[in-house]
């Protein structure tokens, strides 16, 4: 069970209209009535704080992986020359914070950043892992709870993230 009590997904649609049953063309996707757009398309949903980034992404290599190190550092040079408007921070040759093995460390403001981003790591990434995570204020939660990984998951020092 979650430390944190989720609310119901369906808050604020409670009197809406019953979904439609009809299927699409292809006979596996439900056919979806237009509606209005989503603002998470343009803004991050709360408690995602964009103040100063709304996600980070985590890179990591093994330090004694010559292939991954060099992949590394070759990934980190692409992603400053393909997307210099991220915050993108120096590569940690060494463990830094709550992360166990080197990495390093790119921020993204907006929706349309973070879905870019995403796609481009998952086919980019290489033998890399990536934690993916938001920022709302609890550091913690947002390294555990809320993270995304892609590729194989590294246990945190969860530790250094409590209040």
């Amino acid at each position: 069970m979650a430390d944190y009590e989720y609310k119901s997904p369906l808050a604020g649609f409670e009197n809406a209209e019953p979904l439609p049953t009809t299927l699409n063309a292809d006979g596996k996707s439900y056919y979806n009535p237009p509606g209005p757009r989503s603002s998470a398309y343009d803004e991050f949903p709360a408690p995602i704080k964009s103040s100063n980034n709304g996600f980070d992404f985590h890179i990591y290599y093994l330090p004694n992986a010559p292939e991954e190190a060099k992949y590394a550092a070759e990934l980190h040079e692409r992603i400053r020359r393909e997307f210099p408007e991220f915050r993108i921070y120096r590569l940690w040759d060494k463990p830094v914070g709550p992360h166990p093995v080197p990495m390093f460390e790119v921020n993204v403001f907006n929706p349309h950043q973070t879905g870019t981003f995403f796609s481009w790591l998952a086919v980019n990434r290489g033998p890399l892992s990536v934690l993916i995570h938001p920022n709302t204020g609890d550091p913690y939660r947002d390294h555990t709870e809320l993270a995304t990984w892609m590729g194989k998951p590294f246990p945190l020092n969860g530790r250094m993230l409590k209040r």
